[in-house]
Protein backbone atom coordinates (compact mmCIF):
# COMPACT_ATOMS: atom_id res chain seq x y z
CA UNK A 1 0.00 0.00 0.00
CA UNK A 2 1.33 3.32 -0.53
CA UNK A 3 0.59 7.01 0.21
CA UNK A 4 1.10 10.79 -0.30
CA UNK A 5 2.70 12.28 3.14
CA UNK A 6 3.33 15.63 1.38
CA UNK A 7 4.36 14.74 -2.18
CA UNK A 8 7.03 11.76 -0.70
CA UNK A 9 5.22 8.36 -1.30
CA UNK A 10 5.46 5.86 1.87
CA UNK A 11 4.98 2.23 1.12
CA UNK A 12 3.56 0.17 4.03
CA UNK A 13 1.84 -3.05 4.53
CA UNK A 14 -0.72 -4.40 7.06
CA UNK A 15 -1.04 -7.69 8.23
CA UNK A 16 -3.38 -9.14 10.96
CA UNK A 17 -6.86 -7.10 12.43
CA UNK A 18 -6.78 -6.01 15.89
CA UNK A 19 -5.22 -3.10 18.19
CA UNK A 20 -2.98 -1.58 15.47
CA UNK A 21 0.74 -1.61 15.88
CA UNK A 22 3.25 0.40 14.10
CA UNK A 23 6.33 -0.82 13.82
CA UNK A 24 9.32 1.88 12.55
CA UNK A 25 12.97 0.44 11.40
CA UNK A 26 15.88 2.56 11.74
CA UNK A 27 19.15 2.51 9.80
CA UNK A 28 20.22 0.48 7.34
CA UNK A 29 17.03 -1.22 7.17
CA UNK A 30 13.57 -1.26 5.43
CA UNK A 31 10.44 -2.74 6.65
CA UNK A 32 11.66 -6.38 5.96
CA UNK A 33 13.68 -5.95 9.20
CA UNK A 34 10.26 -6.88 11.16
CA UNK A 35 9.91 -10.23 9.55
CA UNK A 36 9.84 -12.21 12.82
CA UNK A 37 7.72 -9.88 14.65
CA UNK A 38 4.79 -9.43 11.89
CA UNK A 39 3.56 -12.75 12.46
CA UNK A 40 4.03 -12.78 16.46
CA UNK A 41 2.01 -9.47 16.75
CA UNK A 42 -0.37 -10.59 14.60
CA UNK A 43 -0.92 -14.03 16.18
CA UNK A 44 -1.71 -12.33 18.94
CA UNK A 45 -4.57 -10.02 18.27
CA UNK A 46 -2.82 -6.97 16.66
CA UNK A 47 -3.15 -5.04 13.41
CA UNK A 48 0.95 -4.83 12.28
CA UNK A 49 1.94 -1.30 10.00
CA UNK A 50 5.14 -1.94 9.07
CA UNK A 51 6.39 1.04 6.92
CA UNK A 52 9.17 1.46 4.38
CA UNK A 53 10.28 4.93 5.91
CA UNK A 54 11.27 7.77 3.96
CA UNK A 55 14.58 6.98 1.86
CA UNK A 56 14.42 3.60 2.06
CA UNK A 57 13.00 0.40 0.17
CA UNK A 58 10.21 1.19 -1.85
CA UNK A 59 9.41 4.86 -0.43
CA UNK A 60 10.56 7.52 -2.42
CA UNK A 61 13.77 8.93 -1.60
CA UNK A 62 14.05 12.65 -1.48
CA UNK A 63 17.19 14.57 -2.57
CA UNK A 64 17.32 17.59 0.11
CA UNK A 65 18.58 16.45 3.40
CA UNK A 66 16.01 18.98 5.64
CA UNK A 67 13.20 16.08 4.53
CA UNK A 68 15.03 14.04 6.81
CA UNK A 69 14.00 16.12 9.77
CA UNK A 70 12.09 14.65 12.68
CA UNK A 71 9.33 16.39 11.90
CA UNK A 72 8.70 14.85 8.72
CA UNK A 73 9.55 11.56 9.08
CA UNK A 74 6.92 11.82 12.46
CA UNK A 75 4.27 13.14 9.71
CA UNK A 76 4.70 9.89 7.35
CA UNK A 77 3.50 8.04 10.25
CA UNK A 78 0.70 10.16 11.39
CA UNK A 79 -0.41 10.42 7.01
CA UNK A 80 -0.21 6.80 7.24
CA UNK A 81 -2.65 5.89 10.67
CA UNK A 82 -4.74 8.90 8.78
CA UNK A 83 -5.27 7.56 5.60
CA UNK A 84 -6.17 3.87 7.79
CA UNK A 85 -8.89 5.94 9.60
CA UNK A 86 -6.69 5.00 12.99
CA UNK A 87 -7.35 7.02 16.04
CA UNK A 88 -4.32 5.81 17.76
CA UNK A 89 -2.09 3.15 17.90
CA UNK A 90 0.77 1.24 19.78
CA UNK A 91 4.35 2.59 18.42
CA UNK A 92 7.66 0.63 18.44
CA UNK A 93 10.57 1.77 17.05
CA UNK A 94 14.09 0.34 17.16
CA UNK A 95 17.44 2.99 15.80
CA UNK A 96 16.13 5.94 13.47
CA UNK A 97 12.75 4.39 14.36
CA UNK A 98 12.85 5.05 18.14
CA UNK A 99 13.97 8.21 17.55
CA UNK A 100 10.57 8.89 15.22
CA UNK A 101 8.34 6.91 17.95
CA UNK A 102 9.61 9.27 20.71
CA UNK A 103 9.23 12.07 18.49
CA UNK A 104 5.62 10.44 18.09
CA UNK A 105 5.01 10.06 21.54
CA UNK A 106 6.22 13.78 22.48
CA UNK A 107 4.83 16.01 19.47
CA UNK A 108 1.26 13.91 19.22
CA UNK A 109 0.85 12.07 22.38
CA UNK A 110 -2.66 12.17 21.13
CA UNK A 111 -1.69 9.52 18.45
CA UNK A 112 0.02 6.96 20.65
CA UNK A 113 -1.19 4.38 22.62
CA UNK A 114 1.58 2.61 24.11
CA UNK A 115 5.33 3.22 22.70
CA UNK A 116 8.33 1.20 22.34
CA UNK A 117 11.72 1.98 22.16
CA UNK A 118 15.01 -0.36 21.05
CA UNK A 119 17.88 0.42 21.46
CA UNK A 120 17.73 4.24 20.81
CA UNK A 121 16.59 6.20 24.18
CA UNK A 122 15.09 9.42 24.41
CA UNK A 123 17.46 12.11 22.47
CA UNK A 124 17.64 14.47 25.51
CA UNK A 125 18.97 11.24 27.37
CA UNK A 126 20.93 10.30 24.43
CA UNK A 127 23.03 13.84 24.90
CA UNK A 128 23.41 13.90 28.74
CA UNK A 129 24.31 10.43 29.39
CA UNK A 130 28.51 11.31 29.27
CA UNK A 131 31.63 10.68 27.44
CA UNK A 132 31.05 6.96 26.87
CA UNK A 133 27.90 7.43 24.62
CA UNK A 134 30.04 9.82 22.47
CA UNK A 135 33.00 7.72 21.46
CA UNK A 136 30.56 5.06 20.52
CA UNK A 137 28.95 7.62 18.41
CA UNK A 138 32.28 8.62 16.66
CA UNK A 139 30.73 7.05 12.82
CA UNK A 140 27.54 10.36 12.97
CA UNK A 141 30.38 12.53 13.20
CA UNK A 142 31.77 10.24 9.53
CA UNK A 143 28.02 10.31 8.25
CA UNK A 144 27.96 14.11 8.03
CA UNK A 145 30.29 13.97 4.69
CA UNK A 146 28.62 13.76 1.92
CA UNK A 147 29.98 11.23 -0.17
CA UNK A 148 33.00 9.96 2.03
CA UNK A 149 30.52 8.51 4.44
CA UNK A 150 28.93 6.56 1.30
CA UNK A 151 32.40 5.11 0.07
CA UNK A 152 33.73 4.25 3.48
CA UNK A 153 30.51 1.94 3.73
CA UNK A 154 30.50 0.66 0.27
CA UNK A 155 33.83 0.05 -0.92
CA UNK A 156 35.44 -2.76 -1.37
CA UNK A 157 32.27 -5.46 -0.95
CA UNK A 158 31.10 -3.32 1.41
CA UNK A 159 34.19 -4.40 3.69
CA UNK A 160 33.79 -1.17 6.45
CA UNK A 161 30.14 -1.28 6.52
CA UNK A 162 30.35 -5.54 7.73
CA UNK A 163 33.43 -4.98 10.27
CA UNK A 164 31.67 -1.83 11.45
CA UNK A 165 28.16 -2.83 11.94
CA UNK A 166 28.21 -6.32 12.89
CA UNK A 167 25.12 -7.12 11.36
CA UNK A 168 23.40 -10.57 11.32
CA UNK A 169 21.93 -10.73 8.03
CA UNK A 170 24.75 -8.89 6.24
CA UNK A 171 24.47 -9.96 2.77
CA UNK A 172 20.90 -9.70 2.73
CA UNK A 173 20.66 -5.95 3.86
CA UNK A 174 23.52 -4.96 1.41
CA UNK A 175 21.49 -6.37 -1.09
CA UNK A 176 18.52 -4.14 0.17
CA UNK A 177 20.65 -1.29 0.12
CA UNK A 178 22.44 -1.85 -3.44
CA UNK A 179 18.97 -2.57 -4.86
CA UNK A 180 16.46 0.05 -3.59
CA UNK A 181 19.36 3.28 -3.49
CA UNK A 182 19.12 3.43 0.25
CA UNK A 183 22.44 4.32 1.37
CA UNK A 184 22.52 8.19 0.67
CA UNK A 185 19.06 8.71 1.78
CA UNK A 186 19.60 7.00 4.73
CA UNK A 187 22.68 8.95 6.27
CA UNK A 188 20.77 11.46 5.14
CA UNK A 189 18.94 11.15 8.51
CA UNK A 190 21.94 11.95 10.12
CA UNK A 191 23.17 15.19 8.50
CA UNK A 192 19.49 16.41 9.36
CA UNK A 193 18.67 15.46 12.75
CA UNK A 194 22.16 14.79 14.50
CA UNK A 195 24.76 17.50 13.07
CA UNK A 196 27.45 18.22 15.67
CA UNK A 197 26.18 20.82 17.37
CA UNK A 198 23.90 18.44 18.74
CA UNK A 199 25.87 16.42 20.38
CA UNK A 200 25.45 19.66 23.31
CA UNK A 201 21.75 19.87 22.75
CA UNK A 202 18.84 17.86 21.21
CA UNK A 203 17.99 20.28 18.28
CA UNK A 204 14.67 19.98 19.47
CA UNK A 205 12.67 20.30 22.64
CA UNK A 206 10.93 17.73 23.15
CA UNK A 207 7.81 17.24 25.96
CA UNK A 208 7.65 14.67 28.51
CA UNK A 209 6.28 11.03 26.68
CA UNK A 210 3.14 10.77 28.41
CA UNK A 211 2.27 7.47 27.06
CA UNK A 212 2.84 4.17 28.75
CA UNK A 213 6.54 3.49 27.61
CA UNK A 214 8.84 0.82 27.72
CA UNK A 215 12.53 0.48 26.62
CA UNK A 216 14.69 -2.21 25.81
CA UNK A 217 18.67 -2.38 25.41
CA UNK A 218 20.65 -5.36 24.29
CA UNK A 219 24.00 -5.73 26.19
CA UNK A 220 25.82 -6.49 23.35
CA UNK A 221 25.08 -3.01 21.75
CA UNK A 222 27.92 -1.60 19.73
CA UNK A 223 26.90 1.80 19.50
CA UNK A 224 24.66 2.75 22.21
CA UNK A 225 25.39 2.41 26.06
CA UNK A 226 22.90 1.48 28.53
CA UNK A 227 22.87 4.68 30.25
CA UNK A 228 20.98 6.02 27.41
CA UNK A 229 18.10 4.16 27.67
CA UNK A 230 17.93 4.02 31.47
CA UNK A 231 18.04 7.86 31.68
CA UNK A 232 14.91 7.88 29.42
CA UNK A 233 12.82 7.49 32.18
CA UNK A 234 13.28 11.31 33.06
CA UNK A 235 11.91 11.88 30.29
CA UNK A 236 8.63 9.85 30.26
CA UNK A 237 5.87 11.64 32.30
CA UNK A 238 3.47 8.27 31.96
CA UNK A 239 4.33 4.54 33.25
CA UNK A 240 8.27 3.63 32.50
CA UNK A 241 9.23 0.32 32.05
CA UNK A 242 12.62 -0.90 31.17
CA UNK A 243 14.42 -4.50 29.76
CA UNK A 244 17.43 -5.41 29.00
CA UNK A 245 18.27 -8.23 26.66
CA UNK A 246 21.43 -10.13 27.60
CA UNK A 247 23.58 -11.06 24.47
CA UNK A 248 22.12 -10.18 20.88
CA UNK A 249 23.80 -7.14 19.48
CA UNK A 250 21.97 -4.05 18.36
CA UNK A 251 19.42 -5.84 15.94
CA UNK A 252 17.61 -7.98 18.68
CA UNK A 253 14.74 -8.82 16.21
CA UNK A 254 17.47 -11.07 14.17
CA UNK A 255 19.35 -12.25 16.66
CA UNK A 256 16.73 -12.74 19.78
CA UNK A 257 13.41 -12.60 18.01
CA UNK A 258 11.50 -14.79 20.69
CA UNK A 259 12.69 -13.02 23.52
CA UNK A 260 11.72 -9.42 22.15
CA UNK A 261 8.73 -10.63 20.70
CA UNK A 262 7.43 -11.80 24.17
CA UNK A 263 8.38 -8.58 25.73
CA UNK A 264 6.85 -6.85 22.81
CA UNK A 265 3.00 -9.39 23.02
CA UNK A 266 3.57 -8.49 27.34
CA UNK A 267 3.22 -5.16 27.34
CA UNK A 268 0.98 -4.44 24.26
CA UNK A 269 -1.60 -6.77 25.62
CA UNK A 270 -1.23 -5.24 29.29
Amino acid sequence: MRIDSGGVGIEYEVTGEGRPVVLLHGFPDSGRLWRHQVPALADAGHQVIVLDQRGYGRSDKPDEVEAYSLLFLAGDVVAVLDELGIERAHVVGHDWGAAVAWGLGSMVPDRVDQLVALSVGHPSAFVSVGYEQQIRSWYMLLFQFEGVAEQWLSNNDWANFRVWSKYPDVDGVIADLERDGSLAPGLKWYRANVPPDSWVAPPLDLPAVPASTMGVWSSGDFALTEAQMTRSADFVSGPWRYERIEGPGHWMQLEAPDALNELLVDFLDT
